[in-house]
């Protein structure tokens, strides 16, 4: 495993989370599938055969499709790519079969109609995209980006409770949700406790994912 110069726990307190923001599972328009069922069909048709592109070893985009597999119980192959926009480049070639890409990256393909979404990775539909989530076919399903602020660990528990009161009222305020929005993610606060339980529950269902596809860090 990567072995990090700090505790990545241990090191911060949490502040609050600030946005997050869903996946969106593209396919390459070719593939003969015009939903999540379809494709999961198509899987299970053709084990080991459908790839996905992904920015990275261990990033969201291959847990997802790691989450997938287990689930699901299918046999998906995980090629990683160095970064999103070469895993775009995958996909749009058809070098791939499909991938989980996050919204900018994929909207304006989606668009021309040069990659075909079926769906995205939060527990909710989300209101700025007209598809379904994996959800709804594989219950449980969620895969989402988060960004949050974290202080060092130490700092004293008045200045971490103004800290979060100032950015709670920061990501309420109009202007600032809207910054948020534009960039493809929707604004989200948390207590400090909150974002702390979030950040080890995520923790938690990443290790048992990591674990059971036997995936090795690079």
């Amino acid at each position: 495993g990567v072995k990090l110069p700090y505790d990545p726990i241990n090191s911060f307190t949490p502040i609050s989370l600030l946005a997050k923001s869903d996946y969106i599972l593209t396919v390459h328009p070719s593939l003969p599938a015009r939903s999540v069922k379809e494709l999961l069909a198509l899987a299970r048709a053709k084990p080991e055969q459908l790839t996905y592109a992904s920015s990275g070893n261990l990033g969201g985009p291959h847990l997802a499709g790691e989450l997938i597999s287990l689930m699901a119980k299918v046999k998906l192959v995980h090629v990683p790519y160095k970064g999103n926009g070469p895993a775009a480049i995958a996909l749009l070639t058809g070098e791939s079969t499909m991938m989980f890409g996050s919204g900018p990256s994929v909207v304006s393909h989606m668009s021309a109609g040069r990659m075909r979404a079926l769906a995205t990775t939060g527990l909710k539909r989300s209101p700025s995209l007209n598809l379904p989530t994996m959800n709804e076919v594989l219950p449980g399903f969620e895969v989402t980006q988060w960004y949050g602020i974290l202080v060092p660990a130490g700092v004293p528990k008045d200045i971490v409770d103004r800290l979060n009161k100032e950015i709670v009222s920061a990501i309420a305020s109009p202007k600032i949700a809207a910054a948020l929005v534009k960039l493809g993610t929707d604004p989200v606060s948390t207590t400090s406790a909150e974002f702390a339980a979030f950040i080890k529950s995520e923790g938690d269902k990443w290790g048992k994912v990591i674990k059971a596809a036997n995936i090795k860090a690079d």
